[in-house]
């Protein structure tokens, strides 16, 4: 997948080994993972300086915290995004709507098909 080489990409999740694995998975499609956030705040700061092209979002995070600031941030500048959960994705609340959304648990296969999908309609 040419189109992904040297994507500059994003990571918000706070289950250390998820973000880890998730890494991976992401620079073995060619993506550069520039940044790995926990928090909302982690997040809003890390999409400032290092200005990413995509983003990979987990819905929920630590202490009741959910990525929808985020994804409202993303959505504004125009920037890409998946966002995964757990939960019914059509329960996501509609700024998601403007993401590709991922049910857990997906394949890798999953991932590599969202992520094209992703570039494709940014």
């Amino acid at each position: 997948m040419a189109s992904l080489q040297g994507t500059r990409a994003l990571i918000v999740e706070n289950d250390e080994l998820n973000a880890m694995l998730l890494q991976l998975q992401l620079e073995a499609e060619g993506l550069c993972v520039v940044g790995v956030a926990c928090s909302v705040a982690e997040a809003l700061q890390l999409l400032d300086e290092m200005q990413p092209q995509l983003a990979f979002l987990d819905y929920w995070l630590s202490h009741t915290e959910t990525s929808t600031p985020v994804a409202e941030q993303l959505q504004q500048r125009g920037i890409p995004f998946l966002v995964a959960t757990g939960m019914d994705t059509s329960q996501l609340p509609p700024v998601f709507d403007a993401g590709i959304k991922l049910a857990k648990p997906y394949t890798g296969a999953d991932l590599s098909q969202a992520l094209a999908h992703s570039l494709a309609i940014s």
